[in-house]
């Protein structure tokens, strides 16, 4: 329940900020957060990160459909042993199923975050959530994952999604 509830509000928070971008951020385009370290800057990406293999919309979709199943059905075959790792797969899973949303609707994803100090991707809620996510599963699996094996560990600290 935790973890379909993290998925949720992860999808929730995005779609909210995007919906705000769009009304109020799109109409003036950029707005600035902290100056010269981040602003707002309205923008449709209709590729990846760094706007990669941009106008491949029916690329994402479908990929993301596989991503968040093998997801889930990781989640349902507790191949992710304890919290930490399964709040991970939720972040991106409700990262993912945030963008897919945009690319389903739109055929592009709504960023608006941009680092003023660096050249840099401008951002979503949701890449922030995959971002997070993917840096906790990273360590989940350098870290926790073979010691819970090896220790034979079967955590049900969490309900599956």
């Amino acid at each position: 329940m935790l973890i379909t509830l993290i998925v949720l509000g992860s999808v929730a928070l995005d779609q909210l900020v995007k919906y705000w971008a769009v009304a109020s951020l799109a109409p003036v385009g950029s707005l600035p957060l902290i100056p010269g370290l981040l602003g707002l800057l309205y923008t449709q990406n209709t590729g990846a990160a760094f706007s990669m293999l941009s106008g491949a919309r029916w690329f994402f979709v479908p990929l993301t459909i596989v991503l968040v199943g093998a997801m889930i059905w990781a989640l349902r075959k507790n191949f992710v042993r304890n919290l930490f790792g399964k709040i991970a797969v939720a972040f991106v899973m409700g990262g993912a199923i945030g963008n897919f949303i945009d690319r389903l609707l739109h055929g592009y994803v709504v960023d608006m975050f941009e680092f003023q100090f660096v050249r840099f991707a401008i951002f979503n809620v949701a890449d922030i959530f995959i971002t997070v996510g993917g840096a906790m599963a990273v360590i989940y699996f350098l870290f926790m994952d073979d010691k819970l094996r090896e220790a034979g560990e079967d955590t049900h600290d969490a309900p599956h999604a």
